[in-house]
C-alpha cells in the first residue's frame, strides 16, 4: 500500500490548544479521524506529529494527499 485511504474530500476543522501535541493520520485508516489511532501498522505509513503554537481552529487535511502535512492545502478538490 503506497497511496493512502482518503478519509473524506474535504478538510477537518479542529480546535486546538497551544502546546498540545497531536498525531495526524497520514495512511487514511483511522477510526479516530483526523487522528491516529495505529490504523497505519500494515502500511508504510507513519503519523505526522505536530505541536500547537497557539490555540485556533485548524484544518487537517481529510484527503491525506495535501504537500503541506498535516494541514489542507485543497488538494482534496483535484480528487
Amino acid at each position: 500500500m503506497d497511496k493512502p485511504t482518503v478519509a473524506q474530500k474535504s478538510p477537518y476543522a479542529v480546535d486546538v490548544t497551544a502546546g498540545k501535541r497531536y498525531a495526524w493520520c497520514r495512511c487514511g485508516r483511522s477510526a479516530t479521524q483526523p487522528f491516529c489511532d495505529g490504523a497505519h501498522k500494515p502500511t508504510i505509513f507513519v503519523p505526522v506529529v505536530f505541536t500547537a503554537e497557539r490555540s485556533e481552529t485548524v484544518y487537517f487535511c481529510g484527503c491525506k494527499n495535501t504537500a503541506g502535512q498535516p494541514f489542507c492545502d485543497g488538494t482534496h478538490s483535484t480528487l
